[in-house]
């Protein structure tokens, strides 16, 4: 039987009209650069990590190891989200997560020693989760308040600075730029973009909070199964995220700069498909997105396991980002509407275990290719994902 949640009500914009929204709308746009200034930090750590990972001599299950202090902060902060957003409000909160962001990503880049390296990361962890959900609790109060649709293209944006940090980051290592200039040069350049955005985002208005809407909270039926669909679209995320580089520098053989493609194809395709996201969930559906966009993705990675060629797997983590693109948004948006549960509930719960998905994911792959190679971690992913194109036939969103 098919888990339904209730309806809402949606118009069709065309794609001129809903970027022409987007765009033209100081308080939509400002919320999308809060997701840009999210992916600029963590793409520009991205594409160094096979630098970060031989500097201090670590093994597959030794990078994913250290890399589980991420998730390890965000299971600290995700369920304090919800009470930090309600006391502080989802614009100040977006504004004190993305500076410490910003400076967090610097520890690990020039970390000299695994235990610093770890710390660091573990605050990116800290301060990503709450920006995470305070960034698109400000998408959704936008959406609520003017009664546009934003919430797919301010994802987006969140690509489009991955596809900019991963293609920055491939140019400077061409030209010999020391990473941990590159990231206090993109540091620099973030906060002083979100100093900018700050007196924007104090005037997006905020959904009063409640006792309840503060709270975490144990997830119904309809939201597990929203769950499940998110964790595995976050770990192909993850795995494009924190592997890519990888896989194609060390299981190809692909120059640095060729590696640091791979998380810029798969933001590209993520940066498109979001952009259009807007225009075309509402004329083709939600459900048979989330079907489609699961195969989509699961398809392409699989293609980058079974052809370990430069620029097949290009191809295929574009797919993957094709696939994946539209599943988040439609998740995110679609949590705040379950049955039962109060709206900034549902999005920090349901974030919460997404974001599990993004930052755990790619630590799980690092043990399944210490013991039968990387090639196996990453199939691990696929098969969650043609899991979730099945799940999500029982879904109506």
């Amino acid at each position: 039987m098919n888990i339904t949640l209730d309806e809402k009500p949606s118009t069709t914009p065309s794609l001129l009209r809903s970027l022409q929204t987007f765009f033209t709308n100081p308080q939509a746009r400002a919320v999308g650069l809060v997701f840009t200034t999210e992916s600029l930090s963590l793409g520009g750590w991205v594409a160094h990590i096979p630098y970060v990972k031989e500097k201090l001599h670590l093994t597959d299950a030794g990078l994913g190891m250290v890399l589980f202090a991420m998730p390890v902060g965000l299971l600290l902060m995700n369920p304090l989200t919800g009470w930090i957003i309600a006391r502080l409000g989802a614009a100040r909160t977006c504004f004190l997560s993305a500076l410490v962001l910003c400076f967090s990503t610097l520890i690990p880049i020039n970390a000299p020693n695994v235990a610093l390296m770890a710390f660091g990361l573990f605050l990116v962890g800290l301060s990503a989760a709450l920006l995470n959900v305070a960034m698109n609790t400000c998408a959704a109060d936008v959406e609520r308040e003017q009664k546009i649709l934003i919430m797919s293209s301010c994802h987006g944006m969140w690509s489009l600075g991955g596809m900019v940090g991963s293609l920055l980051a491939g140019i400077l290592i061409a030209i010999h730029v020391s990473p941990s200039i590159h990231m206090l040069a993109v540091t620099i350049a973030l906060l002083l973009l979100t100093v900018a955005l700050r007196p924007i985002l104090a005037t997006i208005p905020a959904q009063p909070p409640t006792e309840s809407s503060a709270a975490f909270v144990k997830p119904n039926m309809l939201l597990l199964l929203m769950i499940f669909i998110g964790l595995a679209v976050a770990m192909g995320e993850g795995a494009a995220l924190d592997w890519s580089a990888v896989y194609l520098h060390e299981s190809t053989g692909a120059s640095s700069q060729i590696a640091a493609l791979g998380f810029g194809c798969f933001s590209l395709a993520m940066t498109i498909g979001r952009f259009m996201g807007d225009a075309i969930i509402p004329r083709f559906g939600a459900k048979r997105i989330l079907s489609v966009g699961s195969l989509v993705a699961a398809s392409g990675l699989l293609l980058a396991i079974l052809v370990p060629v430069p620029l097949v797997v290009l191809a295929g983590f574009t797919l993957l980002g094709a696939g994946c693109s539209l599943i988040a948004p439609i998740l995110y948006t679609a949590s705040m509407r379950v049955p039962g549960i109060p709206a900034a509930t549902g999005l920090a719960t349901f974030a919460t275990f997404s974001f599990i998905g993004f930052l755990a994911g790619p630590p799980v792959i690092g043990f399944v290719a210490e013991a039968y190679g990387l090639a196996y971690g990453l199939g691990l992913v696929v098969v969650v994902l043609v899991l979730s194109a099945f799940i999500s036939r029982k879904v109506n969103v």
